[in-house]
């Protein structure tokens, strides 16, 4: 894989959502944006990304999402016209070295730092308890 991801990177993927698990689904319906979460090498020596889903939804009251500024919209290269919401209470986890659709991707845009920082500590806490879609066999 030439590609190196790193928390931040928003990248059009073919997220999974935990709902269309659960009803026995194995694709994303579309490519949309997502936020790389974290890169790791597992136990098995593979390395692994975790994506967080982008949406122009408002996400329900029982949903744990942060709201896209107008600021980092434009860096992550979004629509600058919609609202939108990175949610953290679900996740996809898929490997980097195996996974086609990381391997047709790249980057649509970058999220700040500065941004991300407090995102990515509020997801590691809902970690344990986030909704966790494998993407791979």
């Amino acid at each position: 894989m030439s590609q190196t991801f790193r928390p931040g990177m928003v990248l059009r993927y073919p997220y999974l959502w935990h709902w269309q698990s659960g009803s026995g689904e194995t694709e994303g319906r579309k490519n949309r944006p997502t936020a790389v979460a974290a890169v790791f090498v597992g136990r098995d020596d593979r390395q692994y990304i975790l994506l967080l889903p982008l949406t122009t939804k408002q996400p329900s009251a029982i949903r744990i999402a942060v709201e896209v500024p107008a600021t980092e919209k434009k860096r992550a290269g979004l629509d600058q016209e919609l609202r939108q919401w990175i949610l953290l209470d679900e996740y996809n986890l898929d490997l980097t070295a195996r996974s086609y659709y990381l391997q047709q991707t790249s980057s649509i845009g970058q999220f700040s730092d500065a941004f991300m920082r407090p995102v990515l500590t509020q997801f590691r806490d809902l970690l344990p308890t986030a909704r966790r879609i494998s993407r791979y066999p």
